[in-house]
């Protein structure tokens, strides 16, 4: 399914308002399906990305957005909507917020080892080099809306 047909689907039963407006629609990191079936169940509940890699006239997601998620072919799996979105260096992500991604072990060392490895590719991908010590990221915690099953 479109994520533009899921999201009229989910308008139409009430699972979010007539007058609601898509964000994006987006896969999660490197393995899309994993991280999917990781938010369908609960266990993923945030997410990170680089804010120095926004382009100037790209929108920054937002506090009570919706988004749909997309698994490795770009169907849509579900709708999830932001609950908080923080703006923080990359050194600052703490063990909570790590936790919440649910990935590995969901610890902040594990959660460390494959961001720090997914955001020297993503930078370099840009023109930039990738700086621990300077990348500013945003934070976002979400809840799942309305799933596709």
């Amino acid at each position: 399914m479109t994520p533009e047909a899921l999201f009229e689907k989910a308008k139409k039963t009430h699972a979010i308002p007539d007058d609601a407006q898509m964000q994006s629609a987006f896969q999660f990191g490197v393995d899309a399906d994993e991280l999917a079936n990781l938010v369908l169940n609960g266990i993923k509940t945030a997410t990170t990305s680089a804010l120095d890699l926004y382009q100037d006239d790209e929108p920054l997601p937002q506090t009570g957005a919706y988004d749909v998620v997309l698994d490795s072919q770009n169907q849509a799996v579900c709708i999830i909507q932001n609950d908080h979105v923080v703006a923080t260096k990359y050194l600052d992500v703490d063990a909570e917020h790590a936790y919440l991604e649910g990935e590995g072990d969901r610890s902040l060392a594990y959660w460390r080892t494959v961001h720090h490895a997914f955001f020297v590719k993503a930078y370099q991908t840009e023109g930039h080099i990738f700086d621990e010590q300077n990348a500013n990221m945003l934070l976002e915690n979400f809840h799942v809306v309305y799933p596709t099953a």
